[in-house]
Order: C-alpha cells, then structure tokens, then sequence
C-alpha cells in the first residue's frame, strides 16, 4: 500500500488535505493541539467489506474496540484544549442479540480517558436499510457521541439554531382562544380567571408585536405543576393567582435528535455516507471559523465537504486508496475543479 498526500489545496487561508494511509501512522504525523473538532465514523465491525487490513475486521469485538482506543488516543493528542470530538457509530448484531457496540466504545472513553460525554445525539435515518425481519424491528438510529477535552469547549449555540430556524409564523387570530377555554373551564375563581385573561391579553399583544416568539400557559387544575411540582417562581404563580406564563424569546429549540437520510452519491462506493447537512451542523456548533476539523476515517468524504462548505479547513485520512481518491473527487467538484489535474504527492 502507498502511503501520502492523494490531495491537498489552499483557498486563503484555509487548506484541505486527503491523506491515504494508516490513521495511527498519519495522526502521529498532526502537529499536537492543532484540531478543533473530529467528526467521523469509523468502520463498523464485521459489518461491510473495508479491505484485509483495515478496521473493522478484527475477529472479536473486543479486539474491535481495542483498534478504535487506539487511534482514539492520538486523536485525543491533537485536540486543542478548547476541542470537540464526535464520533458515529453503528452496532451489531449477534445472534439475534444487539452488542451495543456504540455504548460500550463510548463507555470505554469515559473509563479510559479524561473526557466528559457532553451528548449523545440520535441520528434517525428517514431511509434505513429496507430489511425484512420477523422477530425484530429494522434499526433505523445511529448514536453521534459528542466528547469535550474539558469544561472550556467552543460551543457556538447560537450559529447552530440560526441554521435550523424557520420563518416565524404570523399570529392568527385564534391565537391564545383554547387557553381562553380552559381558564373558563378550570376552577379558578371569577377574580382568578379575569387576572388569567388579562395576562393573556398582554402577552399575545407582545406576540403579535414580535416582542416574543410565543408562550405557553399553565393554569391550576389543569396542567401538570411546573417543574413536577418543585420549589419555585412558576410554582408560586399559579398557587397565588391560579396561573403562570411561560414566555418562549424566539430561538428555536435544538435537540438531541437529528432525522435525516442516508446520502448515496451516484459512481461512488462508500456503502455507508452520512449526510454532510448533519456534519456541517456539527461543525456551526463546534468548531470555530476558520478552524481545522479532522476525519481520521474519512471514508466517503462528507467530513470534508461540509468543512469546505463551512469555511474550515480540513484533513482526513484513510486506508483505502479507492475510498482517497473519491473523496479528492468530491472535493474538487465542491471548489469547482473538475478540470485541474490531482494534485498526488506519494510518500
């Protein structure tokens, strides 16, 4: 196997580099407390055909594991102190048994190294695999675990709902009539509901405004306490005057969910691509502009699209040849380089 450079470009100040060859080998090679984030997706066990050589072909899971904590540690030796690292992971199938491959690699992070699981995001894919099984469901989610290397990570929360808003909708004019409903059907006093009213009022004034997004109403009786109940400003509200509202500024609400499909990419042989949208997400939240993000299993390359697309400079690194050379192609395709020649440094 030839080992090196397939690829490398610079755009300004940012570079992009698709290293062919042994993570191991070529991670020892990344100056230390360069990278800003990792995202990437190492082969899964025993799952799809990679090469003799590469992961993914060990014999037992636990020799499997044992590979991926490894290179794990020398991504961890190139991670600034401020740095992100989010790994996808799939599981297998034993037996008829799930070996929650996934969840026992994430538990072995935290046995193993000094980092904190700040998420594990659920990716749901809107178009599994179409299996057919009668004795158990098609598995359709994937976990992303998202590591920090401490309690100073670079979190940009509000660059990633600014990518997931949607329009605001304009108030209707039944805005707040099924609150109006149940004030009159709850058990508060006459004083109680015509408070309960007047609060409505003023807040659906500030909606149509645009002073705030929307709201919520809990009105005693009728909704569950806030908080199940626990010591606090809502709490108090609603046993003084019966109700309390809930005024929602406008931000959306991210979750720990992300439901897209699987991509596939006409002419290329990657059996598992996941989507670049995912990733450039990851990367709005996690890593700054202009920084570097790193996929040691770059696999099919969506790393490194959605880094390009994002502003960051980027390098990824994989065993197979085949798997380099088509990620190269994305890359040129994505700067619009189709006509230049590739640029091939072999070591």
């Amino acid at each position: 196997m030839n080992n090196g450079v397939i690829y490398s470009h610079r755009v300004r100040d940012l570079e992009y580099q698709v290293i062919c060859g042994n993570s191991d080998t070529e991670l020892s090679k990344v100056v230390p407390r360069s990278v800003d984030l990792v995202v990437t997706s190492p082969p899964y066990f025993q799952q799809r055909e990679y090469g003799e050589e590469g992961l993914g072909n060990e014999e037992t899971i636990e020799q499997y594991l044992e590979s991926i904590m490894t290179t794990f540690a020398k991504v961890v030796r190139v991670m600034k102190p401020t740095g992100n690292i989010v790994y996808n992971m799939g599981d297998k199938i034993i037996d008829g048994s799930m070996m929650l491959v996934p969840y026992q690699f994430a538990l072995k992070v935290l046995s193993d190294f000094n980092l904190r699981l700040v998420n594990d995001i659920t990716w749901i894919k809107s178009n599994p695999t179409p299996h057919q099984f009668s004795r158990r469901l098609i598995a359709s989610t994937e976990p992303f675990f998202h590591f920090a290397l401490g309690s100073n990570y670079y979190y940009d929360r509000k660059a990633f709902q600014r990518a997931g808003r949607r329009p605001r909708s304009k108030p209707t004019k039944k805005l707040g009539a099924k609150y109006r409903e149940l004030i009159e059907s709850s058990t508060l006093s006459q004083c109680e509901k015509g408070g309960a009213h007047q609060a409505l009022d003023e807040v659906i004034d500030d909606v149509r405004k645009g002073k705030i997004h929307s709201f919520r109403m809990k009105i005693r009786g009728i909704h569950a306490p806030a908080y199940g109940g626990q010591e606090g400003g809502r709490k108090m509200r609603i046993e003084r005057y019966g109700f309390t509202i809930i005024r929602i500024s406008g931000e959306p609400l991210k979750r720990d969910v992300i439901e897209n499909p699987v991509e596939s990419l006409p002419g290329n042989g990657h059996p598992a691509i996941f989507p670049v949208k995912v990733v450039r997400e990851l990367i709005q939240l996690l890593c700054p502009e202009g920084g570097l993000v790193l996929d040691p299993y770059l696999g099919s390359g969506s790393t490194m699209v959605a880094a390009l697309q994002e502003g960051r400079s980027c390098i990824g690194i994989d065993i197979s040849r085949e798997y380099c050379i088509d990620a190269q192609e994305r890359m040129r395709n994505a700067l619009g380089e189709s006509a230049v020649p590739v640029m091939e440094r072999l070591l």
